[in-house]
């Protein structure tokens, strides 16, 4: 059957109309019809309108391609949502904070013009440590960390004079290292195992490979070759001896990551988290996009509609469609079929789906060659992540820094605010609940953040919303519970009363709350396991081996199908990289 988007119009992308969300809907497009879609075939196609999607159609809409993006769900965005789950109250349902995202995506789609502003945050991160049962004559109340070289001097001095001081050259270091790496985020991996990448394109790939080397230079290479391989822990000994300090600095480290500050490797998870700024801020700055995660998605999705592209939600893929030429047995994409038998051809076609999602679910069985499949099913989607959305009816009040009045916000509410993760002993801890003993912590980490005190447009006055990333939470447990809704409230409830500590009267502020651990950030988003980097940013999974030793490249063995999303190199987190890089793969073909 042809394809046909079933909607009555097309229309600029903007604030669209509702429509069924069992019917495809159209969300824009330029000068064309639904008739115009039956009529023409794409020159490409691209599975997911997740922010690498939306970014990959860009560029190709730029270089001529005619371009469409189907979407399974109801609204663009992928991870990079906002959704209205409680009345009122606008939550970034799954990613919550942006810094990574390529300085160059945001100039060349001119995002700004659609809309993407930033809440930059200062200070960026508090760790209370003063609770209910803490001898406050004891221990400071709390570090409060941001930009500021002398605010982060006299807080880190409460610790240690000595930590105060190394600090600052620490940060350096880390900066200097990122600076180094980020040629690398924008090239294509060489590909040293496929003899079908030519030698000119090998020689392209591995020009910043030594740009990365030469910016580095020889004396600072051992120090960075062991931040990207040892475990945090490690390094951080190696600067600091405040614990309270350490385990601050560490939870970047872990992240979700289903590892401890001890496990190898981990030290790379920490660097991959300050590879980014914002605006042109200083390395490791994270802020609040306003209007949420979904007001960059659907910046980068007004870009892709007056580039050309059109884009269809409620529109899932059911298969990728492919021919084996009779003769010499090559494997090409022809284009997509829809779950409602519906058939878009196209020239090439792009997934942002996981690699799991991508090869082993859309792809039809038996055309893959055995030794790619076996690298495909080797990726690990380990996931500790439970990510709780919770609308407040006024601000909590630590008992670390007290509200000056009811509702009114401190310094400290606009920073992510880490709790149970005072020490490196409380995070390991809470890590070997899950990772061993396959139960969700007792004392989970939590990282909260509350973006409405900067961008009053996601909550009624004088409300709301809060993000609560929580770690550590298995996919399947040993308990012999399921994720059921109950054992999801349970959990949330775990997590208030772990609040409550810090902020007593906590849980009589909350509204209401969604609770998404690790098998409904996949039923929903569509991330294997659960894994928000649509896989493990573990050393065997990075640059040359992602998402498979023999297609590290975007290709894959079938000609014309290419991966666009974060299960390809540089890996997770709203950067778009990946689909930028995708892109020019697409185009230099």
């Amino acid at each position: 059957m042809a394809f046909m988007p079933r909607c009555s119009n097309v229309w600029k992308f903007g604030v669209p109309r509702t429509h069924s969300r069992g019917a495809v809907r159209c969300v824009g497009s330029i000068a064309n019809s639904p008739a115009d879609c039956q009529r023409n075939n794409y020159d490409a196609v691209i599975i997911g309108a997740g922010h690498n999607g939306l970014i990959a159609a860009s560029y190709l809409a730029k270089g001529g391609k005619k371009v469409l993006v189907l979407e399974r769900r109801h609204v663009v965005g992928g991870a990079a949502v906002t959704e209205e789950i409680v009345p009122g109250f606008k939550f970034s349902r799954a990613s919550y904070l942006l810094s990574l995202l390529r300085p160059q995506i945001i100039k060349d789609l001119d995002l700004k013009k659609y809309g993407f502003r930033l809440h930059k945050r200062d200070p960026s991160s508090f760790t209370p440590l003063w609770t209910k049962s803490t001898d406050r004559s004891t221990r400071p109340a709390g570090l409060l960390l941001g930009g500021s070289s002398d605010l982060n001097r006299e807080q880190i001095s409460q610790f240690s004079t000595k930590d105060a001081e190394a600090y600052t050259r620490y940060e350096e270091f880390i900066a200097r290292v990122a600076e180094c790496i980020d040629p690398l985020l924008d090239s294509v991996p060489i590909n040293v195992v496929d003899n079908r990448s030519s030698l000119l394109s090998n020689i392209r790939s591995l020009r910043p490979l030594l740009e990365a080397g030469s910016r580095l230079g020889i004396k600072q290479f051992p120090g960075a070759y062991e931040l990207m391989t040892a475990p945090a822990a490690k390094v951080l000994d190696k600067w600091f001896e405040g614990d309270e300090l350490k385990a601050a600095l560490a939870t970047d480290a872990i992240i979700g990551a289903m590892l401890s500050p001890y496990s190898a490797g981990s030290g790379y998870v920490l660097l991959h988290h300050v590879m980014g700024g914002v605006d042109g801020g200083v390395a490791g700055e994270w802020a609040y996009p306003h209007g949420g995660m979904g007001a960059v998605t659907q910046a980068m999705a007004a870009a892709a509609v007056d580039a050309g592209v059109d884009i269809c939600v409620n529109a899932p893929v059911q298969e990728v469609l492919v021919d084996k030429h009779p003769a010499s047995g090559v494997l090409r994409v022809r284009g997509v079929s829809l779950e409602d038998g519906q058939e878009v051809v196209a020239g090439c076609v792009l997934s942002n789906a996981t690699a799991h999602v991508t090869f082993t679910k859309l792809t039809p069985k038996g055309v893959l060659p055995e030794d790619f499949l076996a690298d495909i099913n080797g990726v690990d989607y380990t996931s500790p992540v439970t990510k709780i959305s919770v609308a407040l009816s006024s601000l909590p009040d630590f008992l670390s820094a007290p509200n000056s009045a009811p509702g009114v916000p401190g310094p400290h509410h606009q920073a992510t605010i880490h709790m149970n993760c005072e020490s490196m002993r409380q995070v390991d801890a809470a890590y070997k609940d899950a990772a061993l003993r396959g139960v969700p912590s007792e004392t989970p980490l939590i990282e909260m953040c509350i973006p409405s005190v900067l961008d009053d447009s996601l909550a009624p006055a004088g409300h709301h919303v809060m993000s609560l990333f929580t770690q550590f939470t298995p996919y399947s447990r040993s308990d012999g519970v399921d994720w059921t809704p109950q054992a999801r409230e349970d959990y949330a409830e775990r997590v208030f009363q772990c609040i409550e500590e810090y902020a007593p009267g906590f849980r009589s502020l909350v509204v209401g709350y969604e609770c998404l651990p690790p098998p409904e950030l996949e039923r929903i988003f569509g991330l294997t396991g659960g894994n928000i980097f649509h896989g493990a940013m573990s050393l065997d999974q990075l640059y040359w081996t992602r998402p498979s030793r023999r297609y590290p490249d975007y290709r894959s063995p079938i000609e014309g199908f290419y991966l666009c999303g974060s299960s390809a190199h540089p890996g997770g987190g709203v950067m778009g990289a990946s689909g930028y890089n995708a892109a020019k793969v697409v185009l230099s073909s």
